[in-house]
């Protein structure tokens, strides 16, 4: 069994695509994912499979969610050591970082540099973004809500889906799924 952490994009925002997570589990647990665990309401699942393919886990739990509630949406599926790499290779951390203003956006495709390179940031102020292949680690001094490096931002530039999750999310995901860092 492989371990893997799974991220739901927008689930239960605005009362929109809601899914809740007790039954979200349930749900997981008769279709061969076992040991589901969610935390928060947000969509982000830590699941134990077997087969070491995310996309193929990601396939299952988009059926699962389409056929137990009605939605459609993407899912980005990570084995947890990868997230416990991606945590750990965060250019952010450094001693005395406010963690509240680092984020995490995950793209379903690699971009490459030059195409990353190439973009005009919309960053306002202190705001950086820093590309490493299907990532984007961000530094919001403003927080995620006022900022327009946000996953509309990335999929329309990147062409490519995206999800993000701040830095307390993607730290207690890791510790979940046992990766360690």
């Amino acid at each position: 069994m492989t371990t893997f952490v799974a991220l739901l994009r927008a689930v239960n925002v605005s009362g929109r695509n809601r899914i809740p997570m007790a039954e979200l589990r349930r749900a997981l647990g008769g279709s061969g994912l076992a040991g589901a665990e969610t935390y928060l309401q947000s969509g982000n699942v830590v699941v134990d499979a077997e087969g070491d393919d995310p996309a193929t886990h990601a396939a299952k739990l988009c059926e699962v969610i389409e056929r137990e509630f009605g939605h459609d949406v993407p899912v980005l599926v990570l084995k947890a050591a990868e997230l416990a790499h991606i945590a750990a290779a965060n250019p952010f951390v450094v001693p005395g970082a406010d963690q509240k203003s680092l984020h995490v956006t995950l793209l379903e495709d690699s971009a490459s540099e030059a195409a990353f390179g190439g973009l005009d940031l919309p960053a306002q102020g202190h705001e950086q973004a820093v590309l490493a292949g299907r990532v984007v680690y961000l530094h919001l001094p403003y927080g995620y809500g006022r900022t327009r490096l946000n996953n509309a931002y990335f999929e329309r530039a990147l062409k490519t889906s995206a999800t993000t999750r701040n830095w307390r999310t993607v730290l207690a995901l890791v510790e979940m799924s046992g990766a360690g860092m």
